[in-house]
């Protein structure tokens, strides 16, 4: 992952490393130094190059104190012996990065590159967001009415609001949000993460604005004791509480991704397979094949995960990280269930619904 980019002689010097020791500094692009991973490494660690100049031959070192839990890089750089830039990063500092890619790795052709490739080329048209939402309210009309089909596309639109605000407050440019008939939303962003925590923040603020559309829903209900609002409110409750399955490429799968491969790459594997796997089987128990298929292609996604884990470019949570958003995921999933409960008691059948897929 990308630790430090500061500026050497004019041009940019840049460290990458690993959780599990390895260290390269890259000056102009070029690998000057590496650092091998090893049981002994000490957080203390100097990088030494030599560049050639019309002047003579030019020592270079970079020493680093690196630290992951809690995430602090203090770092010195030296030139011929006089220091000329020295500083700290922190967690926050990671989050503001602009990330430098890798060159792309060749790969075999493959049904789900091409389907990535598409999905590229369709999000490039703005058009498609209005063909894509007419589509949604002509789909849920169709289904439903026209009255459930422009409130489902409301809670759709206000899930996804919370995931653009989540991308701005981090300062990521977003594309904005695409509704998809009979599968959802999705908000996009031209910008990459770079931390574990952007990943659960941008995941977990889409079902958590859609609490807070629930808590107002069933707040005007009790004032006004319109049926609709309760409506809004269960279904509503419903909808994000289903985001938060913890299985990819759902929110919730998102989160636990982020909290399991920041314990233990081995432990996040298990947990997330046997999570989709669970979720799969489930699946084909009540018969719901959408889902279990979106279970399926979340699968490839954890081992994709886990083919590039020493190669991954996002810093980890710490455990102050993985604590405030094991409970953030806990307690709105909890208030989403409370929801439908209290509303599915009332004693209207309509609003058991929820309360009842629930109990199936």
């Amino acid at each position: 992952m990308q630790l430090l980019r500061i500026e050497c002689l004019g041009k940019e010097l840049r460290l990458e490393a690993a959780m599990s020791g390895w260290q390269g500094l890259f000056w102009d692009g070029h690998l000057v130094s590496q650092i091998n991973a090893s049981a002994d490494a000490l957080p203390l660690q100097r990088h030494s190059f030599t560049l050639q100049s019309s002047q003579g031959t030019i020592e270079c070192h970079l020493d680093v104190d690196l630290e992951w839990q809690p995430f602090l890089l203090q770092y010195t750089l030296t030139v011929n012996e006089t220091p000329i830039s020295e500083g700290q990063i922190t967690t926050k500092d990671i989050e503001k990065q602009e990330v430098i890619d890798r060159p792309p790795e060749k790969t075999k052709f493959s049904f789900i590159g091409l389907g990535s490739f598409a999905l590229k080329m369709l999000k490039s048209a703005k058009a498609i967001k209005v063909l894509f939402a007419a589509g949604s309210l002509a789909a849920y009309s169709w289904l439903f009415s026209i009255e459930f089909a422009l409130a489902l596309i409301a809670c759709l639109v206000f899930h996804e609001y919370g995931h653009i605000r989540a991308m701005k407050y981090f300062g990521m440019k977003t594309k904005g949000i695409y509704l998809i008939p009979f599968i959802g939303g999705l908000a996009l962003s031209e910008s990459k993460i770079n931390t574990r925590w952007q990943d659960v923040f941008i995941a977990i603020m889409g079902p958590f604005f859609g609490l807070l559309l629930s808590i107002i829903s069933l707040i005007i209900y009790w004032v006004t004791d319109i049926e609709l609002f309760a409506g809004i409110a269960s279904f509503n409750a419903l909808l994000n509480l289903f985001n938060l399955l913890p299985v990819l490429p759902l929110d919730g799968g998102h989160i636990l991704k982020s909290v399991a491969f920041s314990m233990n790459s081995v432990f996040g594997l298990i947990v997330c397979v046997l999570g989709a796997l669970l979720g799969i089987a489930a699946c084909y128990y009540f018969g719901f094949a959408l889902l279990g298929f979106i279970l399926f292609i979340g699968t490839f996604e954890i081992l994709f995960e886990w083919r590039d884990r020493h190669r991954s470019q996002l810093l980890p949570l710490d455990r102050y990280g993985q604590t405030v958003s094991a409970l953030w995921y806990v307690v709105t999933v909890g208030l989403l269930c409370s929801i439908i409960y209290i509303l599915g008691t009332t004693g209207n059948n309509a609003l058991a619904i929820p309360m009842t897929i629930l109990g199936a």
